[in-house]
């Protein structure tokens, strides 16, 4: 990147001496927000175009900017385009090329705009593109979730209150719950897509222009749904961004609960699931170690998006209307958010994906220890909510059968027995409401079916809840 001081800045005519060397880098962004490029090439074209709509450009100028445009777009995918920092920003340095390239009518090109509604404007197209990369990434890992869930709908596992056993659940029904989370994160995407989707060019520096511009020609142009009703407004706030950076907050937060599961569940005290290696890594001293990388790192990534927010709202929140310098700052934050939560999708996704085999067979990456969940679904006596619920059936109140059940576990546990293994007089020495089908209730196969409606355990609630979960999806 060139920092060439002898760069004519669009703006000097006003001033007598030229801009502090420290000043001009501490005050550029065209380091990171030359990311932006497309968007920014692609409003301007919109502008000339709406420009030519109006009588203030001839054809001939418009096909000229479009055309050298279109140039400067393949020399900066090329990698031939010099970027520079006298030049600030991702704005003015393809506008001086393009004057280099074309001449007067490159000049032309700014006319009825600022660079105040050109910066907002490209941010909201960048951040409607990226968008709709995340959207479809987030419909990857939900469309892997439901593959397993779909395949696990019989698979036995405790269930946790205050992470001790609770009540036997599906694998199933539990990764079901991942998805309902991320459903409602998909749901709220696109409820922010919405408004990211309108459009603040036309509002020029503050107050609009006195060009007879066509905004809603621009906007058909650039594929908003609107444009921004008014123009303090349009070009000074950021709250589009803030909102997907609070989506993203939310999203990470979701996947850091989902890590922190995977992380138990691989530990040696748990041995739920075994990660595939291509996601995991090892100790530099212990050899034995089998380290759960990816979950770890998006549990953690989750603060650093945490963090974006956090400075988002920060920059805005001290901001008279109608643009400051300070939103030059908006970027960086929004653009790791960006980066890092389709990082975090993108390895998620493969991580609850599969490899294929040269057969035709498909190895998934993360596999469940069937008999190690279903021994650890028999301790902490997870099926007591179902004699109680037996007790009830059978005529008992309910208060009086939370206190015979807890008896029978107290027992349970000095015995060293689960409810299940005790004999007929052992459970009913305890009410002689307990008849001998309560085995029936009290097998972990007969917990989850009992739980036989919407949002249950069951297994076939849990392939039904797949089918209209691919259905929403």
């Amino acid at each position: 990147m060139s920092n060439e001081k002898t760069v004519e800045k669009p703006w000097t005519g006003r001033f007598t001496e030229p801009t502090d060397a420290f000043v001009e880098a501490f005050g550029a962004s065209v380091g990171f927000d030359q990311r932006m490029y497309r968007q920014d090439i692609q409003g301007s074209i919109a502008h000339a175009k709406m420009l030519a709509h109006v009588g203030v450009l001839t054809a001939a100028e418009r096909d000229a900017i479009v055309t050298g445009l279109t140039q400067i777009q393949g020399e900066i995918e090329r990698g031939e385009f010099q970027w520079s920092i006298a030049l600030e920003d991702v704005h003015m340095n393809i506008e001086k090329r393009l004057t280099d390239r074309i001449g007067i009518a490159g000049k032309k090109l700014h006319t009825g705009r600022s660079r105040n509604d050109q910066v907002a404007t490209d941010v909201r197209l960048y951040l409607r593109d990226e968008i709709d990369v995340i959207a479809k990434e987030l419909k990857r890992l939900q469309a892997n979730i439901l593959d397993h869930a779909e395949r696990e709908a019989d698979t036995i596992m405790p269930g946790f209150t205050h992470l001790q056993t609770a009540q036997p659940i599906t694998f199933g029904h539990h990764l079901l719950a991942w998805n309902e989370m991320l459903q409602r994160d998909s749901e709220r995407l696109a409820d922010c897509r919405k408004r990211v989707n309108w459009m603040p060019l036309g509002s020029a520096a503050l107050a609009g222009t006195t060009y007879p511009i066509d905004r809603e020609f621009t906007a058909r142009e650039l594929g908003f749904d609107g444009v921004c009703r008014n123009s303090l407004d349009g070009v000074s706030d950021r709250d589009f961004a803030i909102e997907f950076m609070s989506w993203a907050s939310i999203l990470l937060m979701h996947l850091s609960r989902f890590s922190e599961e995977l992380i138990l569940w691989a530990s040696a005290q748990f041995r739920f699931v075994e990660i595939s290696d291509a996601f995991c890594t090892g100790s530099s001293i212990m050899p034995q170690k089998k380290n759960p990388d990816v979950p770890e790192l998006v549990r953690g990534k989750s603060g650093r998006v945490f963090g974006a927010l956090i400075s988002m709202l920060t920059i805005m929140k001290g901001q008279p209307l109608a643009y400051n310098k300070d939103n030059q700052e908006d970027k960086e934050p929004l653009f790791d958010t960006i980066d890092t939560v389709k990082g975090c999708l993108r390895v998620y996704a493969d991580m609850l994906g599969y490899a294929a085999q040269p057969d035709g067979a498909k190895k998934y990456h993360i596999v469940p220890r069937k008999e190690v969940m279903r021994e650890a679904a028999l301790r902490g006596f997870s099926t007591a909510t179902d004699l109680a619920d037996y007790l009830v059936r059978n005529g008992v109140a309910f208060r009086d059968a939370h206190e015979i059940v807890g008896k029978s576990v107290a027992y349970g546990v000095k015995t060293g027995k689960d409810l299940s293994e005790m004999t007929l007089a052992e459970l009913q020495q305890f009410s002689d409401a307990i008849k001998d089908d309560v085995f029936n209730y009290l097998t972990l196969e007969g917990s989850v079916a009992a739980r036989n409606h919407i949002g249950g355990t069951a297994p076939e609630r849990v392939r039904e809840a797949v089918l209209s979960a691919r259905q929403r999806l």
